[in-house]
């Protein structure tokens, strides 16, 4: 880790910024050992460090090893926008937003939430203001009956006993019986849709994004105003163009996750 002489610099934050570079795509689970041999930083360190993302909503632990949460995103939206997920996305939700003439945008899974990591919006009037890094409740959204739909059981329940941290009450709340009734619909079709769930006025329909290993790692929607389009002109018109999307970017995802990626201590 780099040092720095100056009394303004604060080592307790570059350490921290330090774990969280730490991670790559060829290291996305880090054990608090390889934290700190990645970071040359002392063990209990490395550990408290973790500890303090973790407890801030940065990172999440399982068995033992760590990984980035999407709040990462929150720390550098500009740089989102014009690199690494946006930069892959944004030429095909172009494509849909040109022959829809509506909003789409392109969301993960972060706790009980959705957050928005690529946008190309149209210009109406919505109730709901939407920008990348926004979070919104994944039960009352489309994207987020995707992202949930995929995940194992034990992982499901997990989420959904966690609190939102959207700030944003849904207009409707399913009650977990007809979540899971929705779930399993989605699961079964393909696709998701939210009508005036969040607020009113608001209609989505989402398809998931899915890794080379076939697991959903994201969701892209479509958005339209309910007084302007019908749910049937939605899944008539939108719907065929929002699948074929989604499978030109899982396409893509896919080939991009198949080249190989240098390891920066390897090579170091």
């Amino acid at each position: 880790m780099p040092q720095e002489s100056s009394s303004d610099f604060v080592e307790a934050l570059a350490r921290g910024l330090a774990i969280i570079t730490a991670f790559s795509p060829t290291a996305t689970a880090l054990s608090v050992s390889d934290a700190a041999a990645r970071t040359s930083l002392p063990r209990p360190t490395a550990r408290r460090l973790l500890m303090t993302l973790e407890a801030l909503g940065y990172v999440r632990s399982s068995n033992g090893l760590y990984t980035l949460t999407t709040k990462v995103l929150e720390l550098g939206t500009t740089y989102v926008a014009a690199l690494g997920i946006w930069e892959l996305a944004r030429p095909h939700l172009e494509a849909l937003v040109a022959q829809t003439r509506e909003s789409s945008s392109m969301s993960q899974l972060d706790g009980s939430d959705i957050v928005y990591v690529a946008r190309v919006p149209v210009p109406k009037i919505i109730a709901l203001s939407v920008h990348i890094g926004t979070r919104f409740p994944a039960v009352a959204t489309s994207m987020g009956h995707v992202l949930l739909a995929d995940l194992p059981r034990a992982e499901l329940l997990r989420v959904l006993d966690t609190p939102s941290q959207s700030g944003i009450i849904p207009r409707i709340t399913p009650s977990r019986r007809t979540l899971e009734r929705e779930l399993a619909q989605v699961r079964e079709r393909g696709w998701a849709l939210s009508d005036e769930r969040l607020s009113l006025g608001i209609r989505s329909i989402a398809a998931p994004v899915r890794d080379a290993s076939g697991t959903t790692v994201a969701a892209v929607n479509v958005t339209v105003h309910a007084a302007e389009t019908s749910v049937g002109e939605l899944t008539s018109r939108h719907l065929p163009l929002l699948l074929e999307t989604a499978e030109n970017i899982t396409q893509e995802w896919a080939n991009l996750a198949r080249l190989p990626v240098p390891d920066p201590l390897r090579s170091a």
